[in-house]
């Protein structure tokens, strides 16, 4: 035997040896099969290395299909002994591989443990206090008799779950505060499935978005930092785009997840949003340091209760110096104490339209809810004669009513009527025959003979467009009654049956002058036809420009409109009535009876 610094002996190959906790706590974990070992001694430690020999095989089903490499091997063990956790540690890495997020927690850490305490197919413990010389060499001697006693026996060590490094023992990840952990796991999602099962929408398909706390971007900021340090030159090939974004590891996770307890796809476009929102309160000062440094990212914003908002956070990140950085932030992060929390979770529906055409019969009826400092003028609108309805049938939480033009109070609307479109905003029903949409809009019709609806439908917001066009862009019928102060024969009116496109300046009429900007506004009126009734009535047809103020053309508005119908006939004129015969917007398409 050689001196007890450098002795080398052959293990006892049939005995079963346990660690102590000391030596467990620093890694001893053995499960291997009884073979001949090499066992290295020295004053400061006692090296154990464990050599596979012919015959013998390593538990290394699950390494053999982890992603990681012997090139990451430093790398996680640096982060791994930081207190980070596997898949954070896969993303530093740089494995973009789906498979191996998906595991479960447990089996993650369990494979990583195997990982880093194996090099290739031999395993080194370090045991801080070797035994004496002469235990050791009776060892040897026991060992070798037994081994050529029994070559099948088996080395027998029990397995310390705890083991992991001082820091990485399950704990909560100093990178993603746990969002990567059990948050991932299948009982948050059933929790989550379960609110959105309970929510009452109606949907086939979903989109699942996530808002995380700002400061994992400046704990991912410093790991990369620390990587970039440890690489060494290699670190010029890790920009902070090389790493796997936390959203996309957590998509990669949790949509199959989602998909298979909801039973319907994850779709980008989908209408209907779930949405978690995490906080993690005992780590929020984390940013703080950002504002000193770059206080122009930080501003404060109207509908944010924080200037610490995400975009902002990155901002400065880009901005600050990395040595000002690792002079004001540890790298790597400190082990929180707690893991995220949700702060809500909520499920909401974009919008869907419902368009139509509606007749207005009654000169006492506004378009919208007529209402003067707080004060209700008259009892109810076309807007809310149709939007009513809606809103109790799609079961939603609110309306926009919109429309091509619209009508005085005393103004009616025949013809075909006037198109308009209903917002219907987080409706939680929104599926629908048409034979629904068309018993739909029956009950509109009977509850009231104000108004009457055509052609009601389910649109898209992109067809929405199609009316507004219509506002200043299409041509408009009406039917009017004149009076005029003096007395008037059919050829009085005859000439203007004559006149074609006649170009009318209008300042903008005094009625609408406290909510409409004072402008002067060229409109055309393309044509005219009168019939005449008495000496002092006369009816007149009138194809406009859309946009044009008939009253304001029939009786001047105190010179504001010229010409006007009282200028051309030398007479003072006025309106009585006035009807809406056509509104010419090829939209929403007639669907018939």
């Amino acid at each position: 035997m050689e001196d007890e610094g450098s002795s080398t002996f052959l293990a006892a190959a049939n005995k079963s040896w346990m660690p102590s906790p000391a030596e467990a706590s620093r890694g001893a974990d053995f499960g291997m099969p009884r073979k001949p070992h090499a066992l290295l001694c020295s004053r400061s430690r006692w090296r154990v290395r464990l050599r596979a020999v012919p015959g013998f095989q390593m538990k290394q089903s699950n390494i053999s299909m982890f992603p990681l490499t012997e090139e990451n091997k430093h790398v996680a063990q640096l982060l791994f002994n930081s207190g980070t956790c596997p898949r954070c540690i896969f993303r530093f890495c740089r494995v973009d591989l789906h498979a191996p997020y998906k595991l479960p927690s447990k089996e993650l850490f369990s494979d990583l443990e195997r990982f880093l305490e194996t090099e290739k197919d031999e395993l080194i413990l370090e045991v801080p206090n070797p035994p004496p010389k002469k235990i050791r060499l009776q060892e040897l001697e026991d060992g070798v008799e037994n081994l050529n006693e029994n070559t099948e026996n088996r080395i027998s060590v029990t397995k310390d779950e705890s083991f992991a490094s001082q820091h990485s023992n399950l704990g909560v990840c100093n990178v993603c505060l746990g969002i990567l952990q059990e948050f991932c796991e299948k009982e948050f999602i059933k929790k989550v499935c379960q609110k959105v099962e309970a929510s009452g929408f109606e949907f086939t398909n979903l989109v699942f978005s996530v808002s995380f706390p700002p400061q994992l971007s400046v704990r991912e900021h410093a790991v990369w930092l620390l990587v970039k340090q440890e690489m060494g030159k290699q670190s010029l090939l890790l920009g902070r785009n090389d790493v796997v974004q936390l959203k996309e590891a957590y998509k990669w996770i949790t949509h199959p997840l989602f998909s298979e307890e909801l039973g319907v796809p994850i779709d980008g476009k989908s209408l209907f949003e779930v949405s978690v929102v995490f906080a993690h309160p005992e780590t929020v000062e984390d940013c703080h340091f950002l504002a000193e440094v770059c206080p122009d990212c930080f501003k404060p914003a109207k509908n944010k209760q924080s200037v610490f908002t995400r975009m902002a956070v990155l901002k400065a990140l880009n901005k600050i110096k990395e040595e000002d950085f690792l002079k004001q932030f540890p790298c790597p992060p400190n082990l929180p104490k707690t893991v995220c929390t949700v702060l809500e979770t909520e499920c909401a529906h974009g919008a869907v339209f419902v368009a139509g055409r509606y007749n207005k019969y009654s000169r006492n009826l506004p378009q919208t809810p007529w209402i003067i400092d707080g004060e209700r003028k008259l009892e109810s609108s076309v807007e809310e004669l149709i939007s009513g309805h809606l809103l109790g049938v799609f079961k939603a939480d609110g309306f926009n009513f919109s429309s091509s033009g619209r009508e005085d109070v005393d103004v009616r609307t025949l013809g075909n009527g006037r198109p308009f479109a209903v917002e219907l905003v987080n409706p939680h029903r929104v599926h629908f025959t048409s034979q629904e949409i068309q018993e739909l809009q029956q009950k509109i019709n009977k509850s009231s003979d104000k108004i009457q609806v055509r052609d009601l439908q389910l649109v898209t917001r992109e067809a929405i467009g199609h009316m507004k066009e219509g506002e200043e862009e299409k041509t408009k019928t009406y039917s009017a009654l004149i009076w005029t102060n003096k007395a008037i024969q059919k050829n009085d009116i005859d000439f203007l049956n004559d006149i074609k496109d006649l170009k009318i300046d209008q300042k903008t009429p005094l009625r609408v002058l406290h909510r409409r900007p004072l402008a002067v506004r060229t409109r055309a009126i393309h044509s005219m036809e009168t019939h005449y009734l008495d000496e002092h009535h006369f009816r007149l047809y009138l194809k406009t420009q859309a946009g044009t103020y008939i009253k304001e053309f029939v009786h001047g508005d105190f010179g504001r409109t010229k010409p006007n119908i009282g200028s051309l006939m030398n007479v003072t004129a006025d309106i009585l009535e006035l009807d809406v015969e056509s509104v010419d917007v090829d939209w929403p398409p007639a669907l018939g009876d």
